[in-house]
């Protein structure tokens, strides 16, 4: 039993009527665009966290600045 009660005799059948529907050079070239493409989806991903990834330490740091202007305000009114 294959997958979802498909044997493998009927994947094959399946696949051999694909290659002869459209030949083996554009199943590749077809391959090719899709793996391009996989490529692409997979390096915006990694572009996309990493952007994120800056955003949330500039937040920390302006934050903390922030927070360290505000304590240097205080000390300055307090020895007024």
């Amino acid at each position: 039993m294959g997958f979802g009660g498909i044997s493998i005799w009927q994947l094959l059948i399946v696949l051999a009527i694909i290659v002869l529907l459209f030949g083996t050079k554009k199943l590749r070239g077809m391959g090719g665009d899709i793996g391009g493409a996989v490529k692409g989806f997979k390096k915006a991903m990694s572009d996309d966290q990493a952007n994120e990834q800056e955003k949330s330490e500039q937040i920390q740091q302006s934050e903390k600045s922030t927070a360290d202007e505000s304590l240097n305000t205080e000390k300055n009114k307090d020895k007024v």
